[in-house]
């Protein structure tokens, strides 16, 4: 299988299956002496793991990370770091039936039609499990992006019809809430819409923000490289993603250039934005303002209404799926949103340092 890399600088392999022994990733790229240990990326795995509440599936995985490589005496050592995560509730036979046919708004039948053969249970590699890995190694990128000033918050904006109020923001209720809602007067909302969607066996999408704050003008490579262009890339590998927006995103098909253009200012501290309809990325490069992406997620395909497919031999059927599924894939996903988007910034802001004659100069003559 090809395609399981993502980065040029910072580079990073996932690997393993849903219901495989482990599943992991290997980093390789990361600076010597960055301070990390296990605890560092714990603290990210536990905002994805199931079985966290009732609107999460109810396999229950600790989901706790092993580093087996590239750190000596709580520092990284420039090699690569190898990360491993057991799996260790495993209930394979609640797959065993849907080998003979393809489960709507799965991967199922793309996997056979490209490989001549799957993983059926839980969907191997195309299960939302696979993202794991992804959080490990996002988890490595976000603390070094941190020590150069940068800082990720990802959350939930909406669930099916309900929003988060974002007048109301409270970074701290991203964490306490089982929706992921900045807002905790619309996550009660949005928990009580879920409990409405599982009564009809059905499930619900939404949309996830992120913003990104402290990212200096001049990051992304134009012209096949561009920050919006990898970001978007990032985020749209993650398997429930259908579209991905920066800043007013679609809305700008129906705005004017009068009023989506961001005015420029002055002050004694530099040069500014009167707003922010770019989202703070102009021509595929940061402007320095705060970055804002959207992700918008698909319903959890895996419903327990009765519905239509085709089996194996290319027959007609009706399935009722089994197994555990969470009704909504929104909430673990907002962690797997922001570590894709540091991951993706991390390798151009790496990438940057050749930008400019002059720095590349300045860093050479500091080894002298």
């Amino acid at each position: 299988m090809a395609g399981s890399c993502f980065g040029k600088y910072f580079t990073v392999t996932t690997w393993g299956e849903s219901h495989g022994k482990a599943l992991g990733a290997v980093i390789d790229g990361c600076p010597a002496g960055l301070s990390l240990c296990e605890a560092d990326i714990q603290t990210y795995l536990d905002r994805r793991k199931p079985g966290a509440n009732r609107f999460s599936t109810p396999r229950k995985e600790a989901d706790a990370v092993q580093i087996l490589s590239g750190i000596f005496e709580g520092r990284t050592t420039g090699t690569p770091i190898s990360l491993l995560i057991p799996n260790t509730s495993q209930r394979s036979s609640d797959y065993s039936e849907i080998a003979s046919y393809y489960r709507p708004g799965h991967a199922d039948y793309t996997y056979d039609a490209k490989y001549g053969f799957r993983d059926y249970r839980g969907g191997g590699r195309s299960s939302g499990r696979e993202t794991a890995g992804r959080v490990a190694a996002g988890a490595i990128a976000s603390k070094v992006l941190k020590e150069l000033g940068i800082e990720l918050c990802a959350y939930t904006k909406t669930i099916g019809p309900v929003g988060a109020d974002l007048s109301h923001f409270d970074k701290d209720t991203i964490r306490e809430t089982p929706t992921a809602m900045p807002d905790r007067i619309a996550s009660e909302a949005a928990e009580h819409y879920l409990s409405e969607c599982m009564a009809r066996k059905d499930s619900a999408g939404g949309i996830i923000e992120c913003r990104i704050t402290g990212v200096p003008a001049g990051i992304g490579e134009p012209v096949f490289d561009k920050l919006d262009a990898r970001l978007a890339a990032a985020v749209m590998s993650i398997g429930a993603i259908k579209a991905v927006e920066i800043g007013d995103g679609i809305s700008v098909s129906a705005s004017t250039g009068s009023k989506n253009n961001d005015s420029f200012y002055a002050d004694e501290t530099g040069i500014h934005k009167s707003t922010n309809h770019a989202g703070g990325i102009l021509g595929g490069i940061s402007d320095g303002d705060t970055i804002l992406l959207r992700a918008h997620v698909k319903p959890t395909p895996s419903i327990f209404q009765e519905q239509e497919t085709v089996d194996t031999n290319g027959e007609n059927r009706s399935v009722q799926i089994k197994g555990r599924h969470d009704p909504v894939i929104v909430p673990r996903a907002v962690v797997v949103v922001e570590c894709m988007a540091a991951l993706a910034l991390l390798d151009l802001v790496m990438a940057n340092t050749t930008a400019r004659m002059d720095r590349l100069a300045a860093f050479y003559r500091d080894l002298l």
